[in-house]
């Protein structure tokens, strides 16, 4: 009977050793920084990632180093105000998503080439993981869409990259519901654009059903006030949920 006991005891005691590792492991957050422009700001859509992933009961953390109007050469060269590369330098994180100014891939693809590969690079070096973020065609020319796709696909095969295929969907929701007002204005996403694209990487991510995903999507102020990030039409949130659930994912999740 006291061997039982000490056996118990001890298996006890060798559980609550290990217990709080468990704990920490379960609870571990997924760092994630996104570095680009206003197409990835506009309406707090890392916020909106976040709060979504909180909602769902997943634990994803995103900063972001981004500059209205900047490309990635910029971001390297630390030039307009940018910070990546100390950031990079300084902080750790899972993933790096890499969105390049809307015309780089058109008007500039040496240029989005070379940089989007330096900060690759960097990224690996640092320990994290980089994604390229494919971005989407203007409203008044949807014919840029194809070069910007065929663009990031190129280069995620070229340098072992996923890319994150954020124009492809944006550009399906606009082609599918165009009485849906994506834009904000002639390039930037509207709120629900902004919804949308949130969607896209929580699917990215944890590769769970966004169709659970609140239309109205909460945070906190600094004051730890309720702070609402955005208002989506229910009709409107069930179309862009299901769009993005219904979406193959997998070739670009693949290794290139």
């Amino acid at each position: 009977m006291k061997i039982n006991l000490k056996r118990h005891l001890l298996g006890l005691s060798l559980l609550l050793l290990f217990l709080p590792a468990a704990i920490f492991a379960q609870e571990k957050s997924e760092e994630i920084l996104f570095v680009g422009n206003s197409f990835t700001y506009f309406y707090n859509m890392p916020q909106m990632l976040e709060a979504m992933a909180k909602d769902q009961g997943v634990d994803l953390r995103t900063s972001q180093s981004t500059v209205g109007g900047s490309n990635l050469a910029q971001h390297w060269s630390k030039e307009k105000g940018t910070e990546t590369r100390s950031i990079l330098e300084n902080e750790k994180f899972d993933y790096v998503v890499l969105q390049d100014h809307s015309m780089s891939t058109i008007d500039a693809p040496e240029r989005f080439t070379t940089y989007a590969s330096k900060l690759i690079n960097l990224v690996k070096e640092k320990g994290a993981e980089p994604l390229l973020s494919m971005t989407w065609a203007y409203d008044s020319n949807p014919l840029m869409q194809e070069t910007i796709s065929t663009s990031y696909i190129q280069l995620g095969k070229e340098t072992k990259v996923k890319v994150v295929p954020v124009g492809s969907i944006f550009m399906q929701a606009q082609k599918v519901r165009p009485d849906l007002k994506m834009y904000f204005d002639d390039k930037h996403p509207s709120s629900d654009g902004s919804y949308l694209i949130a969607l896209i990487y929580y699917k990215y991510f944890t590769g769970k059903s966004v169709l659970d995903i609140p239309n109205r999507l909460i945070t906190k102020d600094s004051e730890g006030d309720k702070l609402y990030l955005c208002f989506v039409l229910p009709e409107t949130g069930a179309f862009l949920r299901q769009l993005v659930e219904d979406f193959d994912m997998g070739s670009f999740k693949s290794a290139h």
